[in-house]
């Protein structure tokens, strides 16, 4: 061994030579060092991790697995030039597993703190890992351990300066995630006001320049005050110099935090906007797909676009609201200084106002959600008619879609007059009452002060008008807010009809990861869909080994797509099991589920973007090679190649430059970039034109080699070379056999076959000139 690697072993921190040629493996090499398992070694398995998987994500695993949960390194997103993988990516990879995980830069004092707090992962400067399993901070050292260690070797103690010759305070702090997730919570303003104060320390700067401004707002009306009372009354010219410079830095001085408060308040803004738009999302893609299936996307769209009326609210009314009531905190003592008479007269007409609104707020709620529920349907005739508009076009259905869209434009415009109409008392109402409040105190003071001999009232009065506007600003505003509040309460209520929908239910500590080999198990599936009475799927068992290539046939509404529906997770309220592997589906983490299944469904969806980008759309780091290997083996290479810019040809939303058999290969090419362990074909090749059919089944065999394959299809032809073919009937089994010995004895499908078939025996026995003739009607 090696004088660095003794002075690591032993920790001593009293020599100091050089670290600029320390390893990080020659850290974690030592052979002294103590015990791990009593940390924690002893809790964990053996991990089978290849050989050349990357230290940073073996020890993210190593770290996740104390932790519950098991992450596999395939799901580990590959991104383009992040070599090795940032502190960032690993965190967000252990937080999509159901972890909480940071990525934070930390500091030798910070690493001694991490004495029981499980593993931290230390991301070293030449691209490899550490675990800190443990610290002692009497010694000054931290307890590292390699993560492609075995299981049982010693950690090694570390002092700071070995240390920190290999690391730059990078880390990824992770632990299992406590109590209701923020992703979890219903979607309600008692949630949004835990978002707001989540800003707390923002908030605290714009109430304290608030404050401020409030002081110095008293001034200018002292000053107004003492001029008339004192310059006009003594011709006091020095007076009135020293007054001008004193408002000149009141002015300067307000001006000055007034910007600053802005600038905080947009901040937040921007802030609060992001946390939102990242929530909404994030529960938008967590709803399960029978929603979407069941809601038009243009109602869905009205819906959620109902968050940014509560944002702009947070920010705008209710914000601007609270801090003018910080200003009211401090004139109002001064207005009654001043004149209690007048100020009393100002309250008095605050009151009634918020009064008026109040007696309005019952009706008024009624009508907006009458307004809501209109503007909602007018957004789903529009989204359905712009979504259908190829089917609009084609059947020349404008005048009926017009006159939904005048229907429903009708019902929302009588549901916003009557809103209007009644709106529009409280502001008639409060009018003469807020008029009051400046005018009306003007003139009673006017009076008070041809009463006052010594002429110190004119100056007060002044100083009170100047004042009362700002106090009778957020007086009126705050009785104004009630209104707006029901106005977002509602808001609130159509955003949470959609967000607050039952997720996607995954299974406890976020399921199990296994590794598939595609052996699938129904086990007396019985499922209804909701709205029903007659069961999809009755009592189906059936079971077939790992590579097997599955056909599956039926009459419309024997439940062929339900089956894959259930192995997809998609629908999980279902009696008995379905296993892959012998692993019960709901054992399993959704998302890795769903990552090793590749699907092709008869309408597929391409986003916007280049084919490329299409077929690595789940994996965005894979390489050319990767994806011009799927599209060979999809039969979609031949036509790329013969696009002006190949693969960096832009597909436009809807593929209008690809055909429909062009449109199917590229969705077999994604659903293979991955080399998925189960493939699902639902009725994949239905809509192809012959050409298009024979390119894809001639790949089917190669497509089939070394994975399952579960073909859904009507067209009994291309289901042939399946090792096994299920025939379904009114949601039962009536067999499970070859091709050869279904036709002999299922007499089902020996019908379907016939039929689909019996058009070559037609042609095989018309006889000459038996073609269709022209015949002359007299």
């Amino acid at each position: 061994m090696d004088a660095d690697n003794e002075l690591f072993a032993n920790g001593q921190a009293d020599s100091q030579p050089s670290s600029a040629g320390v390893r990080p493996r020659a850290i974690l090499e030592s052979d002294v060092g103590r015990d791990a398992s009593a940390e924690f070694g002893a809790s964990q398995a053996a991990i089978a991790i290849d050989g050349d998987v990357n230290p940073r994500l073996q020890a993210v695993i190593l770290a996740a697995r104390h932790q519950g949960v098991e992450l596999d390194p395939s799901e580990f997103p590959p991104s383009v030039g992040a070599d090795p993988p940032t502190a960032a990516a690993l965190s967000s990879w252990a937080q999509s597993a159901g972890l909480w995980a940071r990525a934070v830069r930390i500091s030798w004092r910070h690493l001694l703190r991490f004495q029981d707090a499980g593993p931290v992962v230390l991301l070293f400067a030449d691209g490899s890992a550490g675990l800190q399993t443990g610290a002692d901070e009497q010694k000054r050292v931290v307890y590292v351990r390699d993560p492609r260690a075995p299981e049982g070797a010693p950690v090694v103690a570390v002092d700071e300066l070995r240390l920190r010759g290999v690391w730059n305070g990078e880390a990824v702090l992770l632990r299992a995630s406590r109590g209701q997730s923020a992703a979890q919570a219903p979607f309600t303003l008692r949630w949004i006001a835990g978002v707001v104060v989540g800003e707390r320390r923002a908030l605290l700067d714009i109430g304290l320049a608030s404050f401020t401004i409030s002081v110095l707002t008293i001034f200018p009306p002292l000053v107004v005050m003492a001029v008339v009372n004192r310059v006009l009354q003594f011709h006091s010219v020095s007076t009135l110099i020293l007054l001008s410079a004193v408002l000149a830095i009141i002015f300067i001085y307000e001006t000055l935090l007034g910007y600053a408060r802005r600038l905080i308040i947009s901040v937040v803004g921007a802030r609060l906007d992001a946390k939102l738009n990242l929530h909404v999302f994030d529960r938008l893609l967590r709803l399960p797909l029978e929603y979407f299936e069941r809601n038009p996307a243009g109602e869905t769209m009205y819906r959620i676009s109902q968050v940014h009326r509560v944002r702009a609210f947070l920010t705008g009314k209710l914000l601007s609201t609270l801090l003018d009531l910080i200003t009211l905190c401090v004139l109002l003592p001064i207005l009654f200084l001043l004149n209690a008479v007048l100020a009393t007269i100002v309250l008095i007409c605050a009151a009634a106002i918020t009064l008026i609104i109040l007696a309005f707020l019952k009706p008024l709620k009624a009508l907006y959600t009458r307004v809501a529920a209109a503007e909602s349907g007018k957004s789903g005739a529009l989204g359905e008619t712009i979504v259908g508009i190829r089917t609009v076009k084609s059947l020349a259905l404008e005048p009926q879609r017009r006159a939904v869209w005048d229907e429903q434009i009708a019902e929302t415009g009588a549901a916003q007059l009557a809103f209007g109409k009644l709106a529009n008392w409280p502001q008639t109402l409060a009018n003469p009452v807020e008029r009051m409040m400046t005018l009306g105190t003007m003139m009673i003071g006017a009076y008070l002060a041809m009463d006052d001999s010594s002429g110190y009232m004119i100056g007060g009065l002044f100083a009170f008008m100047m004042l009362s506007g700002r106090v009778a600003q957020p007086l009126v505003g705050l009785a104004r807010l009630v209104e707006d509040y029901e106005e977002v309460r509602a808001a609130v209520g159509e955003a949470g009809s959609v967000l607050n929908r039952p997720l996607e239910v995954d299974a406890p500590s976020g399921g199990l990861r296994p590794r598939f080999a595609g052996a699938i198990e129904f086990n007396d599936v019985t499922f209804t869909y909701p709205g029903s009475k007659l069961p999809a799927l009755d009592r189906l068992s059936f079971s077939i080994p790992a590579g097997t290539m599955l056909g599956v046939v039926g009459r419309s509404g024997s439940g062929k797509s339900t089956v894959t529906r259930l192995l997809q997770a998609i629908n999980r309220e279902y009696s008995g099991s379905v296993k892959i592997d012998g692993v019960d589906l709901r054992e399993i983490n959704l998302r890795h589920l769903r990552r090793n299944f590749g699907v092709v469904l008869q309408d597929n969806f391409l986003f916007r973007g280049s084919i490329r980008d299409n077929i690595v759309a789940g994996r965005p780091g894979l390489a050319m090679a990767d994806v011009v290997q799927a599209a060979r083996l999809a039969g979609a290479e031949e036509f790329i190649e013969r696009m002006p810019n190949g693969y960096n040809t832009y597909i436009e939303e809807g593929s209008p430059n690809l055909s429909g058999g062009q449109k199917q290969r590229l969705a077999i090419a994604r659903a293979l970039i991955h080399n998925p362990r189960i493939l699902i074909l639902d009725e994949a090749t239905s809509a192809l034109d012959p050409e298009s059919e024979s390119v894809v089944n001639a790949n089917l065999l190669r497509i089939a080699r070394g994975r399952t394959m579960v073909i859904v299809s009507h067209r009994l032809s291309s289901l042939t070379d399946c090792d096994q073919i299920l025939v379904l009937e009114q949601g039962k089994i009536a067999d499970i056999a070859p091709h050869s010995t279904l036709v002999e004895r299922c007499s089902l499908y020996r019908q379907l076959w016939l039929q689909q078939t019996r058009h070559f025996d037609n042609q095989a026995g018309r006889p000459a000139g038996g073609g269709p003739r022209i015949v002359q009607v007299t």
